[in-house]
């Protein structure tokens, strides 16, 4: 399977392999989760508006690979998430 389309080098090269010595590595940086730090936001089923930015157009999670959010963290989100749209705060789709 792939990885979406976003391998680490691109695809195919581009410009006819002159230069002499390979393509330069790509070094994506890695993103700290937006949970943990000082002034971090404290998850909660009835903060909607944090809720919503972790929720994909269609009405699903976002995956923790996309929002950097720790595993454990990306958990208890999901916990919130689902709590919430128990209770009716988040809707289970969107169409």
């Amino acid at each position: 399977m792939s990885n979406g389309g976003r391998s680490g080098g691109g695809g195919g090269g581009g410009g006819g392999g002159g230069g002499g010595g390979g393509r330069r590595p790509f070094f994506r940086r890695r993103k700290t989760c937006p949970f943990s730090g000082a002034n971090a936001p404290k998850i909660d089923y009835k903060d909607l508006r944090l809720l919503q930015r972790f929720i994909s157009e269609r009405g699903k999670i976002v995956p923790s690979r996309i929002t950097a959010v720790s595993a454990k963290k990306q958990r208890e989100l999901a916990r919130a998430i689902k709590r919430a749209r128990f209770l009716a705060l988040l809707p289970y789709v969107v169409r």
